[in-house]
């Protein structure tokens, strides 16, 4: 520096010593340098102290010498000390050359930098405040200064700022919060750890609301939350907690919905700490927004669902979602579907309510939202919504809903909780449900082959409720009849019947005037049901019995058994009829949840009883043990006789026998006590005894045959058994009904039969034709 210079007021002498590369002479030349500036004050000499603050700023803190940086450093901050509380005039000039020096490459001169400010501050106090974006700004990059003395001298400088702010009333966070979010998302550990001791300090000062501006930074805490330091997590987790409490104290100043979405981001986190935060926080905002987090549903959904299939090493996250997804359901309302279409409806219906579907409804709503919520309570009532808001985002939520189901990774608990979420929604807004049931239809049905009987339990329920929900009977009937057998014949290949069976009543609606009104989707699903049981073979035998008695439970089971003969009728695939019939059969006459189906059956005393046996009995004709079954359960015994003398007909294979034998063991039944307890009337039930000894007749010598055999010893002698002329009854004979015409039942049955027969010659035409193309196949199955 040219020492000869012109740096008045400042003597030749403080020039030379603010040059000098020791620290003892510069200190001299700052004592000099306070002396005179303080004259200046006293003198009221405005002029002359902003000519010594611009000599040492210009001349001396700028300067490309480091030694006369290093002066000009000290000499700024010695000018400051003289002017004391009329520093704030002059804080500008003063505070701007030593924060340009934080970013010289010499870390001695960065660390006298620190300490320079660190005068200037704490003579002016308050007065930095409107600097305090480009001090704060400053001091954040030194908070990652590598050296350690520059470190700690920030570090000194970072703690009287913040005394200054705690004490201070006129702090601007509306200008500070820009800065806060920009340097937020800085990488650097000790960056983040500076960052996140500041919003301590403000959100611990009672004056400043940094509430209000959370959403600006909430994504940026969520991050630093992730850090690898231990210590920055933890202050992290402080902060995050302390205004949590906060929102929780002030629920109406809390922008919830500009914060859904950062949480929706952060509750899908890989770290779990971060994951079970932001699920935390989501709860709460569910529990004290309400309704208002509704349109964030569908996002909400993505990232609660998953977390449900958690196992134990999460268990928090999943216990925290869980209450989040029960707390979310339970924020739909009916008034989301537009108006009250059930109501609609049913009067549309003439009042053919499913008095079984609503209890149903409501039983599985309690065992669905029985788990304690006590927090949830109250939900929406501690914070002022504006409800105009609060639309439903039903297709977001439907998509992200039929997203999960066809997910193959997709773990139990969570598709129990998706199809719950269905089922919840069918019952509150069935109307605009109604509009995507083509859409999950199908996936519907494929669930029904998931490994969990959960899981199926659920998407039986939610089948239920479409098949017979009144909002799904909004198009016309006659259109759908006409739509839905064109439908159901290319796709389970039902040829169109010269004769068809019941065209009195709408297909759709396969049922008594004291049965539940199915609505028009009920037909396509026992279509599509028995499609899928023929396409599965093996979830017919592990689980088409579970399926069909589930669904008697749900649904009403006469509607169900009516609908299954009628579409088994037109069946063309023989063998998977006969099997289906065969399986139908089984269930009738063994489960307990068809105990009221079975008594409307056994006496045919009522002309809907007998139109059920009909429309049973000519499905049951593919498959001739089951037919019998079905005649003995309806205690016409003459015409089982008669059916079982047309069995000399019939192909008597291995399967026919097996089911014979399982007859023989149901008779000896519970089911069958009535007819036992018959057989003691001679006399009245002589058919019932030539069944049996038919079906002896059939039987091998096995098992079966000494069962029956047994019992039919036990018949007693119709001489000893016959009263007098006095005793005698005058009871009636079990009237024979007059809609029945046995006559032409009888032959159904051999028709039917017929084709049975010539489906099975037919592929034995085929198979000859493969063994005389493969005669070596033929002879190593002989000898085998």
């Amino acid at each position: 520096m040219n020492t000869e210079k012109d740096f008045a007021p400042l003597t030749s002498n403080i020039v030379r010593a603010l040059n000098d590369k020791l620290y003892e002479k510069r200190k001299v030349a700052a004592l000099e340098i306070e002396k005179l500036v303080r004259e200046f004050v006293a003198q009221n000499n405005t002029g002359q102290i902003k000519h010594v603050i611009q000599i040492l700023s210009q001349e001396f803190a700028l300067s490309q010498h480091p030694h006369s940086r290093k002066g000009g450093l000290i000499g700024l901050a010695a000018c400051s000390i003289a002017l004391g509380k009329d520093s704030g005039l002059y804080l500008k000039e003063l505070i701007e050359p030593v924060l340009t020096c934080f970013n010289d490459a010499d870390s001695r001169l960065r660390y006298y930098a620190c300490e320079a400010l660190y005068n200037i501050v704490k003579v002016a106090r308050g007065s930095v405040l409107p600097h305090f974006n480009v001090l704060f700004n400053g001091l954040s990059k030194l908070a990652a200064d590598p050296d350690p003395n520059v470190k700690s001298g920030s570090e000194l400088l970072d703690r009287l700022l913040k005394d200054i702010v705690t004490e201070s009333s006129k702090f601007d966070l509306v200008a500070f919060v820009p800065l806060l979010r920009e340097r937020i998302y800085s990488n650097n550990q000790y960056a983040r750890q500076f960052i996140i001791s500041w919003i301590l300090v403000l959100e611990c000062v009672p004056d400043i609301n940094l509430l209000e501006y959370l959403p600006e930074i909430l994504d940026g805490l969520f991050q630093i939350l992730g850090d690898n330091s231990r210590e920055i997590r933890k202050m992290c987790e402080t902060v995050l907690v302390e205004f949590l409490k906060e929102i929780k104290r002030n629920p109406s100043s809390v922008k919830f919905a500009e914060m859904a979405n950062i949480l929706v981001i952060h509750c899908q986190a890989s770290d779990d700490l971060i994951q079970l935060t932001a699920m935390t926080w989501m709860r709460e905002f569910i529990q004290l927004a309400g309704r208002a987090m509704l349109p964030y549903s569908s996002g909400i959904l993505t990232a609660v669902l998953p977390c449900l299939s958690y196992d134990d090493r999460k268990k928090s996250i999943k216990e925290v979602a869980n209450v989040c997804n029960q707390t979310l359901m339970k924020l739909i309302m009916p008034e989301d579907d537009g108006d009250n279409i059930r109501q609609f409806m049913l009067q549309q219906l003439d009042g053919t309510a499913d008095e079984s579907s609503s209890s149903r409804k409501d039983s599985s709503d309690q065992s669905n939202m029985s788990q304690d919520l006590n927090t949830s309570n109250n939900i929406g009532e501690s914070v002022t919504i504006d409800h105009s808001q609060d639309a439903l985002d039903l297709d977001g939520i439907v998509l992200v809903l039929d997203r999960h189901l066809h997910d193959t990774v997709t773990g139990m608990m969570t598709r129990i909780a998706v199809l719950k979420w269905l089922y919840h929604l069918y019952i509150k807004t069935p109307r605009k449900m109604f509009r995507h049931t083509d859409s999950l239809f199908p996936m519907l049905l494929k669930t029904l082959s998931d490994e969990s009987d959960e899981v199926i339990l659920k998407d039986l329920e939610v089948l239920a409720e479409i098949a017979s929900s009144p909002a799904g009977q909004t198009e016309g009937q006659d259109s759908y009849d006409s739509n839905s057998t064109q439908n159901s014949q290319s796709e389970l290949n039902i040829p169109i019947s010269s004769t068809p069976l019941n065209t009195s009543r709408p297909r759709t609606l396969e049922c008594s005037p004291s049965t539940p009104t199915m609505n028009s989707y009920f037909f396509k699903f026992m279509v599509n049901l028995l499609k899928q049981f023929n396409n599965e073979k093996r979830l017919l035998e592990t689980r088409g019995p579970f399926i069909i008695r589930q669904l008697c439970l749900l649904l009403n089971a006469e509607n169900i058994f009516h609908s299954m003969a009628e579409i088994l009728l037109r069946e063309e695939d023989l063998k998977f009829a006969s099997t289906m019939v065969q399986t139908l059969n089984s269930i009738l006459l063994t489960s307990t949840e068809l105990f009221q189906l079975r008594n409307q059956l056994k006496d045919l005393r009522t002309t809907e009883s007998c139109n059920l046996f009909c429309g049973l009995y000519r499905s049951w004709c593919h498959n001739p043990v089951a037919t019998v079954s079905l005649c003995f359960l309806t205690q016409n015994y003459k015409h089982a006789y008669d059916l079982i003398q047309k069995f000399g007909d019939l192909e008597v294979t291995i399967d026919f026998l097996t089911e014979v034998d399982k007859l023989v063991q149901l008779i000896e039944c519970p089911i069958f006590t009535y007819l036992r307890l018959q057989l003691l009337d001679v006399e009245n039930n002589p058919y019932l005894i030539k069944a049996l000894y038919g079906l002896l007749m059939l039987l091998p010598q096995s098992k079966a045959f000494q069962l029956l055999s047994q019992r039919l010893q036990c018949v007693p002698n119709p001489e000893l058994m016959r009263t007098t002329p006095r005793e005698k009854s005058t009871a009636p004979n079990r009237q024979v009904p007059l809609e029945i015409n046995y006559s032409d039942l009888l032959q159904h049955f051999e028709k039917v039969q017929n084709k049975h027969l010539e489906i099975r010659h037919q592929r034995a035409g085929r198979t000859d034709q493969l063994d005389r193309k493969h005669p070596r196949d033929t002879e190593a199955n002989s000898s085998i």
